[in-house]
């Protein structure tokens, strides 16, 4: 008996622990701009060097960062501003024309035009 009721309050515990960390993630969909896997490797290390990020991955068909991040901790505001960084426009932000012109030639997509 006494262990039964020790295996219940733990795993009531591990299941209050699950639902708490799942209410902080989210997962976003961000229009990202560029054109090749050096993209794809600048874009998700940029994403994922903003603290609160749990993981990134941007796939270069549709030009769509998925991203899942503690809401806690960051926003997919400043996830864009990482990413404009290092030269990848978004619908929300853009690239300085320097970083954007410092990159290689064939991650020099076409540039959104201004809304």
């Amino acid at each position: 008996m006494k262990t039964k009721t020790i295996m219940l309050v733990a795993g009531l515990l591990l299941f209050s622990m699950t639902a708490m960390f799942a209410n902080e993630a989210k997962t976003e969909k961000i229009k990202v701009y560029g054109n090749c896997g050096m993209c794809k490797s600048r874009i998700e290390k940029a994403a994922k060097s903003v603290k609160g990020v749990i993981k990134a991955t941007w796939d270069d068909e549709d030009a769509m960062l998925t991203v899942t991040f503690d809401d806690t901790k960051t926003t997919t505001l400043k996830i864009e501003e990482a990413v404009a960084k290092v030269g990848h426009d978004t619908d929300h932000t853009k690239a300085a024309d320097k970083v954007y012109n410092a990159l290689p030639g064939c991650c020099q997509y076409d540039r959104p035009e201004k809304k």
